[in-house]
């Protein structure tokens, strides 16, 4: 008897979302793990070798690898250019960054994606923006930004971001370039599409700019590395990519995107709580209080998001 039998579909789907935070929250400080001992690029190569191949596996089963045969050059390029962002970009900054900040820290870091991400959505798609939304915003940005600064703004003004804060913020970056990339050239594929086929090319990138960047002794190093490292590659690759992904997306059709996506506010909370029981990295009071700001920031925004579609909705039915 599967878990949607013993629960209900819907139970079951919360369930898997619950999970899906908890394997997204805990990559930070399996991130963390994998950063102090094998080198970035050649560890990100390999991680998204090892997740492309379920993905693919998992497509090929779904059905999915026939529609790709009928792809046209310029969705093959859109594919490309959300792997160079999404997958590559990303992937580099996380374990660059994660080798010189805590993962605690780099987890409240991200809360930055919805801001940054709905203001260029404001700017290029013309969304609107109520005051409910502004007001989450700017409480997230400001939580943010007392992150970063160890609770001092001034600093940031002085150029007091460390290489560590800066490739994080790269990480941000990357992943508001491919969430928007996705909204404008990438209409009509279906998630496990994307996610396989972003996963694959993106995975050559890594390891061409691991041979390029990093030698082969890069990838000596990250065969060289211990159990303990190789534990959390392997949790990185099948876990927090390949189960993730496949709980998220469960999600998004059991319940749609709006429920689905509210999951992803905790996922800075867990990865904070893992990072102090794993590793055991110290929560400072600007991490506390700013953290505490950005998720309710983040929050915010979600509910300002859905008041006007819960309001659409009502008005339609009446």
């Amino acid at each position: 008897m599967n878990l949607q039998n013993i629960l209900g579909p819907q139970a079951a789907s919360h369930l898997r979302l619950m999970g899906m935070a908890l394997l997204w929250g805990a990559s930070w400080p399996s991130g963390r793990m994998v950063a102090q001992h094998m080198p970035p690029l050649a560890a990100s190569g390999l991680r998204f070798v090892l997740a492309a191949v379920v993905l693919l596996v998992w497509l090929y089963a779904a059905g999915g690898m026939a529609g790709l045969r009928h792809w046209s050059p310029k969705r093959w390029l859109g594919m490309a250019a959300a792997a160079a962002t999404g997958v590559f970009g990303y992937a580099a900054c996380f374990l660059s960054g994660l080798q010189y900040l805590p993962a605690s820290k780099a987890a409240l870091v991200i809360t930055l994606n919805p801001v940054l991400t709905l203001l260029l959505a404001a700017w290029i798609f013309r969304e609107r923006i109520n005051r409910t939304i502004a007001l989450g915003m700017a409480l997230a940005a400001l939580g943010a930004v007392l992150v970063i600064s160890h609770g001092d703004p001034a600093q940031l003004l002085a150029g007091g971001l460390g290489r560590g804060e800066l490739l994080i913020l790269g990480c941000v970056a990357c992943w508001v370039s491919y969430t928007l990339l996705g909204r404008a050239i990438l209409a009509g594929v279906d998630a496990l599409s994307t996610t396989a086929v972003t996963a694959t090319i993106g995975a050559v990138m890594l390891l061409a700019a691991s041979l390029v960047v990093e030698g082969p002794q890069g990838m000596a190093q990250a065969f060289d590395a211990g159990l303990s490292a190789w534990g959390a590659l392997l949790f990185l690759a099948w876990g927090s990519t390949a189960l993730a992904y496949a709980w998220y997306f469960d999600g998004v059709k059991a319940l749609g995107a709006g429920a689905a996506s509210g999951y992803i506010t905790l996922v800075p909370v867990i990865g904070v709580a893992c990072s102090a029981l794993w590793l055991g990295e110290q929560i400072d009071a600007p991490m506390l209080a700013g953290g505490a700001m950005a998720l309710a920031g983040t929050a915010v925004m979600n509910w300002g998001r859905r008041t006007p579609r819960a309001a659409a909705a009502a008005a339609a039915a009446r």
